[in-house]
């Protein structure tokens, strides 16, 4: 080993979701090793922290999006930004974590050098000056988006002479009282925020090309207020977490089995409030329920909107945006004083950190997954990229504490590698499988940069919450594919198997 050890053993970038977790559970399960949380903004949160728009809000209930170690104690499951910022906060002062916190400080890059067992990570601070952190293991809770660069769908808003605004910047100051809004999109963003600026607005069109399967649900749940309130509340919060795990298991899966009856399902939920004259058609995508998505609307929130005649969901094709407002290719104009173009994310690898591994850039196109957690024949490295069809969080709390292992059983033999190791061979065998067996425009856009996914386990992004949680938490840490061993004193090596693969 080098004389000098490196500065931290974890490092986690991002103060959102994923690397409070990570933070969390290293105290509770890994408490020998020292970390450093680095996060580019100057508040915790992350996604909650960025979006700023009206309603923002969970689309997932809070006790699969809260973590596994700390109960949600709010009334709404379906939270908004500024709940779910208390609770991650109240986590971050409780455990003694945000002292580990390096507040606007962004990574650049990541070289791994397997001679010293270290990552070598280059941040910037705010003032513009470049510092060097190394640490043995890096840990990229760093989302799966663009934070600078949301998706522009290539619209020309030259003779339009109203107010644009993207979602993902919104501005603080953004009158909308009794303005006519036109909100480009129908997913989860407009599904949020039609009925949140029909509160004020004169009038919101969510103009949407496609529809989107959505689904109702109280914002409360009556059950887990229920057992709050006769029993303690940690064992309250697992028995309500259980039953929702549960439900998202069964509903993701009656969907793809029987996709007409939870089709039917789903426009009888609309019906009730819309009541039986509704366009059907404004509520019917062209594809089955779960091949992209389900939208949440929270109590209803959207329809009872409509009912109202504060907002209403229009179908179709744009041809131009003209000084009022937006030209359909049918020929009709919506007029409009503010448009949103709530348009869809871009998605990001590894944060947009320009990671390489002895000096040698690393295409993450190239790599497998290995249990959704870490890649092929790249060491001492770990990522969360959550689930589609259940919350980020699920997978977020069973990679943390995969890697507390990882990181207890390095420290118990001695090893400072810990490398998924795919052979040639063992590549050229692999059934490569679609990353995401989903249409979402999102996904779409990125698969050539998206890392490689096999059909068998445990090369693949896995979308099987219980069977992952089984896997990563009762199997043995030492499958005979996760490779530990040492480097040697001032001279460590990569292992002649990985210089092979590489």
């Amino acid at each position: 080993m080098l004389a000098t050890p490196p500065d931290f053993d974890v490092l986690i970038v991002g103060a959102g979701l994923s690397g409070i977790g990570m933070g969390a559970h290293m105290k509770m399960k890994a408490p020998g090793h020292s970390f450093c949380i680095v996060e580019r903004r100057e508040q915790i949160g992350g996604t909650w922290d960025l979006f700023r728009y009206p309603g923002i809000r969970s689309d997932s209930d809070m006790h699969t999006l809260g973590f596994d170690f700390e109960p949600w104690k709010h009334e709404k499951s379906i939270a908004d930004a500024p709940a779910i910022l208390d609770y991650l906060n109240r986590i971050a002062d409780e455990r003694d974590i945000r002292r580990h916190i390096r507040f606007g400080h962004k990574v650049i890059s990541a070289d791994f050098r397997p001679d010293e067992a270290r990552w070598h990570v280059t941040v910037e601070a705010e003032d513009g000056e470049r510092k060097r952190i190394t640490a043995n293991f890096l840990y990229l809770g760093s989302g799966y988006y663009d934070y600078d660069d949301p998706y522009d769908a290539g619209f020309d808003f030259s003779e339009f002479e109203g107010t644009v605004v993207h979602p993902q910047f919104w501005p603080e100051d953004l009158d909308y009282a009794d303005k006519k809004v036109v909100v480009v999109g129908s997913g989860a963003t407009a599904v949020t925020l039609v009925p949140a600026m029909a509160e004020k607005a004169a009038h919101v069109t969510m103009l949407q090309r496609t529809p989107t399967w959505m689904f109702s649900r109280p914002a409360k749940d009556a059950i887990a207020n229920f057992l709050r309130k006769i029993l303690p509340g940690e064992l309250a919060y697992r028995i309500t977490r259980f039953k929702n795990i549960k439900m998202q298991s069964f509903s993701f899966k009656q969907a793809r089995n029987k996709p007409e009856k939870v089709k039917q399902y789903l426009h009888k939920r609309i019906e009730k409030v819309l009541g039986k004259n509704y366009d059907k058609a404004s509520f019917t995508p062209p594809y089955n329920p779960w091949d992209q998505r389900l939208c949440l609307v929270p109590d209803d929130d959207l329809f009872e909107a409509m009912n109202t005649g504060k907002a209403s969901v229009h179908t179709g094709h744009i041809a131009k945006f003209e000084k009022n407002g937006v030209r359909l290719k049918s020929g009709e104009l919506l007029e409009a004083d503010i448009i949103v173009t709530a348009t869809g994310l871009r998605l990001a690898i590894a944060g947009k950190i320009a990671i390489s591994l002895a000096g040698e850039p690393v295409d993450f196109s190239q790599r497998y997954y290995y249990k959704g957690c870490m890649f092929s024949n790249l060491p001492n490295l770990a990522v969360v990229f959550g689930y589609l069809n259940a919350s980020w969080t699920l997978r977020a709390d069973i990679n943390s504490d995969f890697i507390c292992r990882v990181l207890n059983h390095m420290k118990e033999t001695g090893s400072d590698l810990a490398t998924p190791l795919l052979t040639p061979e063992t590549e050229a065998a692999i059934e490569e499988d679609n990353i995401f067996d989903f249409s979402s425009g999102y996904i779409q856009r990125a698969l050539d940069i998206m890392p490689k996914s096999a059909k068998a386990y445990p090369w693949r992004l896995n979308q099987d919450y219980v069977f992952d949680r089984k896997m990563m938490k009762d199997g043995p840490i030492e499958d005979g594919l996760l490779t530990f061993t040492s480097s040697s004193a001032g001279n460590a090596h990569i292992p002649e198997e990985l210089e092979a693969a590489e």
